[in-house]
């Protein structure tokens, strides 16, 4: 099982899952025509995607998932709050899902769990081939008990590090985005990340990323000692999504 991101951040989202013959992309922010030059970058084209799975209707997740999902023939899959944002010629094409039941796309195994954040009904995921895990966890306000069970144990974790607190109150949003961000409906802060890595089981885990760092709110360099800190290991082993680049492919023993 492996994973990669062709980039995350408030200027697009799309992050690759890929199994056997199987391989899915959760969200596409970018145009089509960027998300397959992003594709290519990690040797793929969109022929080579099996489905879309979208988290939540935000712009920076879901702008080229209407355009990209028609000209290949891509299955989207979404819970039915998302589904009713998508664009209405995408009916027939969307697959419907629980937050609370896990379903199969071919070779990968997804459990959805919801989350807070100020959409219709977001939603984040564990990607499974049977035995590894990959959990992904971003755009989202606080840490609930849904949360910390879903991504306990898993071999690798893509986690948010959105802002840092004190970055957030000295920057240059108005006020009514910085308690947007900051909100329990918001997105994770680097402390905030940290702690759910002091909660869960993390004993199996060969992966961490920090996504969705902001660009002007966050530094990688915080969000390297907040997460080594609270693994208990070295810096150079906290990934970084970067919104340009994403990060190339990472496989799991």
């Amino acid at each position: 099982m492996r994973f990669a991101s062709l980039g995350s951040g408030s200027r697009g989202n799309g992050t690759l899952v890929s199994h056997g013959n199987t391989t899915l992309l959760v969200d596409c922010g970018f145009s089509a025509k960027e998300a397959e030059k992003r594709l290519e970058q990690v040797a793929l084209t969109a022929k080579d995607l099996t489905a879309i799975v979208v988290t939540h209707e935000h712009a920076d997740h879901i702008n080229g998932v209407r355009v990209l999902a028609r000209k290949y023939q891509l299955p989207v899959y979404a819970t039915a709050g998302t589904a009713g944002c998508l664009a209405a010629d995408l009916k027939h094409t969307i697959h419907e899902f629980s937050c609370h039941e896990q379903f199969e796309i071919d070779d990968i195994e997804v459990n959805p769990f919801p989350v807070p954040h100020d959409a219709r009904e977001p939603s984040q995921f564990v990607f499974s081939d049977g035995g590894a895990k990959v959990g992904l966890l971003t755009d989202v306000g606080m840490i609930t008990p849904i949360i910390e069970q879903a991504l306990s144990g898993c071999q690798a974790l893509l986690l948010e590090a959105n802002h840092d607190l004190t970055m957030l109150d000295n920057g240059e949003y108005p006020d009514h985005l910085k308690y947007r961000v900051s909100s329990k409906m918001g997105h994770l802060n680097n402390l905030q990340a940290g702690s759910l890595l002091k909660k869960i089981d993390t004993t199996q885990l060969q992966h961490i990323m920090a996504m969705h760092l902001s660009e002007k709110n966050n530094h990688p360099d915080i969000v390297k000692t907040v997460f080594s800190e609270a693994l208990e290991c070295e810096q150079d082993w906290i990934g970084i999504a970067d919104q340009n680049l994403g990060f190339t492919w990472r496989d799991i023993a």
